[in-house]
């Protein structure tokens, strides 16, 4: 099934960004009518962070979301296989000498990417840069070579498993290249703190504050977004974070919990809400899910 999969998506790769775009949108809204879990996942997240919505406003926001993720997945082969021209037309790359002032400066650098839909967009950076990124094992072999193959098809890059911890990171980003850096999943109780995101308590592991403070690592964000109307996508880096990290590694979790919401809250379609964010909870508190 994945080899069917995987064929279908590289047959798929070869189609203009639009009509990908048009059958993703078809194929979304019927996924969110036909996988009721998912779309149950979507909606109680909805619920929990923005309250002040009504019902309808957040069954409209959740189906927008699943057409944002499923266009995700099918506009992945792109990535995995269009030619270094084709995505450098249809991804813009925005605030790059942001990040090169710091290598100048002989900096090591944490580039935090929160999880909207298009993360594998980001591969655009390593066109520029030779990064450092971490991934999870899949327990579908092929399905990983080709995630591997994704992500390392261009430049020199450097893959660490996710079981290699802090350690490993540290490491790696005192070869002089970046750190690809997604923070804002539930990864269960294990080095977990709670703070908030959006209001909720959520498990959250603190790497962010511990690599950059064993590193000496500088922090800037870079946000993947598709834009309007099938035009593309953009990753734009944002502003070196100042004072960071501090002292209070709890106070710098909750920090980067506060500006990934302000980002999601720019484009909430776009976030990985089919995530169970908010599975782990405190003791004593009720499942959510």
């Amino acid at each position: 099934m994945t080899r069917i999969f995987l064929a279908f998506l590289w047959l798929f790769h070869w189609l203009p960004l639009r009509v990908q775009a048009a059958f993703g949108w078809l194929l979304g809204h019927l996924l969110y009518v036909l996988v009721a879990p998912r779309r149950r996942v979507v909606l109680t997240n909805l619920r929990l962070c923005f309250p002040e919505l009504s019902e309808t406003e957040r069954r409209k926001l959740a189906r927008r979301n699943v057409v944002a993720v499923t266009r995700s997945f099918l506009e992945r082969g792109m990535v995995w296989w269009a030619s270094e021209a084709r995505i450098r037309r249809n991804v813009e790359l925005r605030g790059l000498e942001k990040l090169q002032a710091l290598q100048r400066e002989g900096r090591a650098v944490i580039v935090l990417i929160p999880h909207f839909t298009n993360l594998d967009v980001g591969n655009r950076l390593a066109m520029e840069v030779d990064c450092v990124s971490v991934y999870s094992a899949q327990n579908n072999k092929l399905l990983e070579k080709m995630l591997l193959h994704g992500r390392t098809r261009f430049g020199n890059q450097h893959l660490l498993s996710r079981q290699e911890g802090i350690r490993g990171a540290v490491k790696a980003l005192k070869t002089g290249r970046p750190l690809y850096y997604l923070p804002d999943m539930d990864l269960g109780p294990r080095d977990s703190i709670f703070v908030p995101f959006f209001g909720v308590q959520t498990a959250t592991v603190p790497g962010l504050p511990r690599i950059a403070k064993l590193a000496k690592a500088a922090v800037i964000p870079l946000i993947i977004l598709a834009k309007p109307d099938a035009q593309g996508y953009v990753c734009e880096f944002g502003e070196v974070w100042e004072n960071f990290p501090s002292d209070d590694p709890d106070a710098d979790t909750a920090r980067m919990n506060a500006f990934i919401e302000s980002e999601v809250r720019k484009a909430p379609e776009q976030y990985y809400w089919v995530h169970k964010r908010f599975k782990t909870r405190p003791p004593g508190e009720p499942k959510l899910y």
